[in-house]
């Protein structure tokens, strides 16, 4: 059996969303595994770039350490992951019967759809995949805290009025924290009410604005109120203090980004979760922008699509001016 630290990175790839990808590693030649012609059985495609690139968003997962394993047997290959650490996940584009016979010598990891609020374990989640039938890629520490950087849950199929609750429920996940029965929230773009469905399930305050109405189901649970309006012409003084700022609202970046702008020079709320929606191309330079803001995280959610995920939560116990 034979170890090598690979010096780059792997990431893991949008289906769909390849080019973005490329794009971010423009100068960084990419070797590509799987989501060819040669591998029609796969929806994964790999990039490992020798040189770590920074930043990258459009990906499901970044490997962070990768490294190569060669192996002469099933068994082999499954002792060399446990004795690493007991989480790990495949990704697979080839030697899928292989990969199955690994997967079950490794630790069960349960893939059943997640309920909602669920706190992720914090212990370390590995990704491995075949290069070959004696070749692993593999790293122990990832970007993303789910399995092959997925996560699914429990679905409602009655009560929302559209699924884009999933993607809020995920972004509250990934943040590890989300609205306490009571907390005030802004939902912009609220229409027509899966957010702030979402919040006030959980017990929020929610003021949705949207200039579309929102639903009558969402508009009767309790502790909404709506405002029929444009939400950025609204000041944070307008709104007074919040303890969440959400936006799903569709527009060109630039604008979110001046909007989100005045709320964190009003000092009026800490905690904030937007949808970088991309209209045509992607805008790289506003969601740098994004990123550069002290605490934030912006990602590309499993059940985001031509969209990226901007995450900010201010550690427990901070004091905010005006609040």
């Amino acid at each position: 059996m034979t170890v090598t630290p690979l010096p780059g990175q792997i990431y893991q790839a949008i289906p769909g969303f390849e080019g973005h990808l490329l794009r971010e590693l423009v100068g960084n030649p990419a070797q590509v595994w799987g989501g060819s012609d040669d591998y029609p059985e796969s929806r994964h495609s790999l990039f490992y770039a020798e040189t770590p690139v920074h930043p990258v968003y459009w990906t499901e997962n970044t490997w962070l350490e990768p490294f190569r394993l060669e192996f002469s047997s099933i068994s082999e290959a499954a002792g060399a992951l446990r004795n690493i650490q007991r989480n790990w996940s495949p990704v697979l584009f080839t030697q899928f019967r292989r990969g199955a016979l690994i997967r079950e010598k490794l630790p069960y990891i349960s893939s059943k759809p997640k309920p909602f609020p669920w706190l992720y374990p914090e212990t370390p989640m590995g990704c491995w995949t075949l290069l070959d039938a004696n070749t692993m890629a593999a790293s122990a520490r990832c970007a993303s805290p789910f399995p092959s950087g997925v996560i699914e849950f429990e679905e409602n199929r009655e009560d929302p009025p559209s699924r884009a609750y999933l993607k809020l429920w995920e972004a509250l996940v990934r943040a590890r924290k989300w609205p306490a029965p009571g907390e005030r929230c802004v939902d912009a773009g609220a229409s027509p009410g899966g957010w702030t469905w979402a919040l006030a399930r959980l017990g929020a305050e929610v003021t949705a604005i949207d200039r579309a109405p929102l639903d009558s189901r969402v508009l009767a649970m309790p502790g909404v109120r709506f405002e029929k309006h444009d939400a950025f012409t609204l000041k944070p003084q307008d709104l007074g203090p919040a303890d969440w700022v959400f936006s799903d609202v569709i527009c060109y970046p630039p604008r979110l980004y001046q909007w989100i702008e005045q709320w964190l020079e009003s000092g009026l709320c800490g905690n904030f979760i937007c949808t970088i929606k991309m209209q045509g191309e992607p805008d790289f330079e506003t969601t740098r922008k994004f990123a550069a803001i002290p605490g934030s995280t912006v990602v590309h959610l499993c059940h985001n699509k031509h969209e990226l995920c901007w995450i900010r939560v201010d550690p427990e116990g901070m004091d905010f001016p005006g609040k």
